[in-house]
């Protein structure tokens, strides 16, 4: 990380399923990724640049940054001075249930708008952010829902089920669950294609479709995510780079830290798992 950028990633011990980061970036840029929760972040000051499926987006102070579960992204600096920021992650587990307590969707919730001027909940995340890192977990607690019903119920609706699978998807799938299993040592794109029936540039055309990123990207991302549950658990950064594929500790501390925001070690140390070993 360049020596104007700081960042720090971390969850408060009573408060599961939230990730907080509060970071400023200037040179470093995001690659494509997705989360398996939520995104809620405000900018409060420089310009992000946001590349979603739709688009890229330009937010700045008092904008709120919303992203739905599994959705592709990309992120950069928007100005030459970049950004700083502060992020919630809720896990979809903790969104569900405020939103089955506190508005009259069913289904998946979700949000059809990536970004949004609302200074009232820009302040609201600014003040979970500042109790939580006070140890204040009550009304960390308490602001976080008040914040997440708040924006439930002004942009949020019901997710749309998904359409009959088509051949294609069925293909993306199975090529997923295949990368998952040999996430270690995986085939060439050739090899995975043949061993599903179909051409290399259909599988590539296909997972796609399905997924916003071609297979080598959303495999990087697998792995990146995969090394999270083991740093979680503990394990050290090299065992966990060995064990989801990378070949040693920097080239997974490469990755992790440009999807991420910051290295495995920070990682840890922000979940209180103390220094890597």
């Amino acid at each position: 990380m360049a020596k104007d950028e700081w960042a720090r990633l971390w969850q408060h011990e009573r408060l599961p399923g939230i990730d907080l980061l509060r970071a400023r970036y200037v040179r470093h840029t995001f690659p494509r990724h997705s989360h398996e929760g939520y995104v809620f972040g405000t900018i409060t000051g420089g310009i992000e640049e946001v590349g979603l499926p739709g688009g890229v987006v330009h937010a700045g102070p008092g904008t709120v940054v919303m992203i739905n579960p599994e959705v592709p992204h990309t992120a950069r600096a928007g100005v030459p001075e970049g950004w700083v920021y502060s992020i919630l992650y809720p896990s979809s587990q903790v969104v569900a249930e405020i939103a089955a307590e506190t508005t009259p969707i069913r289904g998946t919730p979700g949000f059809a708008e990536t970004d949004v001027a609302d200074r009232q909940a820009a302040r609201l995340i600014r003040e979970f952010h500042r109790a939580a890192e006070q140890g204040n977990a009550l009304a960390a607690d308490s602001v976080l829902r008040i914040v997440v019903a708040r924006m439930l119920r002004r942009y949020g609706s019901a997710l749309p089920t998904r359409e009959t699978r088509t051949a294609g998807a069925r293909n993306a799938e199975r090529a997923r669950a295949l990368l998952e299993e040999r996430m270690d040592d995986p085939p060439t794109l050739h090899a995975l294609a043949s061993e599903l029936g179909i051409s290399p540039f259909a599988l590539l055309r296909a997972f796609r479709d399905s997924y916003g990123m071609p297979p080598h990207t959303w495999l990087t991302d697998a792995r990146v995510r995969r090394a999270r549950q083991l740093l979680d658990g503990g394990a050290a950064p090299a065992e966990a780079a060995v064990s989801v594929g990378f070949t040693d500790q920097p080239h997974l501390t490469r990755h992790f830290a440009r999807i991420v925001g910051v290295p495995p070690g920070a990682y840890q140390r922000g979940r209180g798992l103390g220094a890597a070993r």
